[in-house]
């Protein structure tokens, strides 16, 4: 005797493949990579899915020889910390506060917030690379955590603001009551209940930081302040031909975004869905 399906179990077989897809459509790409990286140019260029000469480790040391990549990755990580410090630092501080307390003009500076959001970069690429310049930071590597903090703060501000408005109001009361001030009570309430959106707007703020490339390449020159998306330049204009140090180059710079990930994905997932309820 056969028994009938509900609508629920023959639904799970079009998700599955959607999944399937999903998952190979992600991942995909980056295994392309990650296998090429480890060929030789000839298996590259004939899309073959043999290693037919070995496992070509010799292609990442090749990486380090054609492009100043130990130097760029020093930049890169002082860039990052800077700018993620900083932009959490004043942003949890703007966003609390919009959140939190009305007053005159705060419609006004959420929405003007939000407006950084609808301007492409490239429109202010002259301006930034004219303002830079004329104070003095042009070539240096405050110049792009500058750019950069700035850059973040519409997503860094709605992230936060966003959590800050799941957090019952009557904690903060108590404190009050119990005598704490408004900075006390921020720093001691406040700040370890929204690890999350830290987490969350930590790592789109990391994201901008490590990957950027457009005003990377813009403000600087030289060795001094260039970051390790700039290095990948090197292979495209100067060594064409050497795929295979390319895409070895390309795994090195994208390693550090995925570890960071993978370590906090548990807490992005948590401040996402917490500031998703209210905003």
């Amino acid at each position: 005797m056969k028994t009938k399906k509900s609508p629920a179990s023959l639904l799970l077989i079009p998700a599955g493949i959607f999944l399937v897809l999903i998952i190979l459509i992600s991942i995909g790409p980056f295994l392309w990579v990650l296998l090429s990286s480890v060929k030789t140019n000839r298996e590259i260029l004939t899309f073959s899915f043999r290693f037919t000469n070995g496992v070509h480790w010799q292609n990442y040391v090749n990486a380090f020889k054609i492009a100043p990549i130990v130097r760029y990755f020093q930049n890169s990580v002082f860039i990052t910390i800077m700018g993620v410090l900083l932009n959490l630092t004043v942003m949890s501080m703007a966003a609390y506060v919009l959140s939190r307390f009305s007053f005159r003009l705060r419609n006004f500076i959420r929405a003007f917030f939000a407006m950084g959001l609808l301007i492409p970069g490239a429109a202010l690429l002259l301006p930034l690379y004219t303002s830079i310049k004329a104070v003095g930071l042009y070539n240096n590597v405050w110049g792009l955590i500058v750019v950069y903090t700035a850059f973040g703060i519409p997503v860094s501000v709605f992230i936060m603001s966003s959590y800050f408005l799941t957090i019952p109001k009557e904690m903060e009361e108590s404190a009050y009551i119990d005598g704490a001030g408004f900075l006390k009570t921020f720093a001691i309430i406040i700040l370890p209940l929204a690890r999350p959106a830290f987490a969350t707007a930590g790592i789109m703020q990391f994201l901008l930081c490590w990957n950027e490339f457009q005003f990377a390449l813009t403000l600087t020159t030289g060795h001094d302040a260039r970051t390790l998306p700039v290095a990948l330049y090197y292979f495209k204009s100067a060594f064409a031909s050497d795929y295979g140090a390319m895409f070895a180059a390309i795994v090195l710079v994208s390693l550090p975004s995925i570890i960071v990930y993978s370590l906090l994905q548990k807490q992005v997932v948590s401040g996402l869905a917490a500031g998703s309820v209210k905003g």
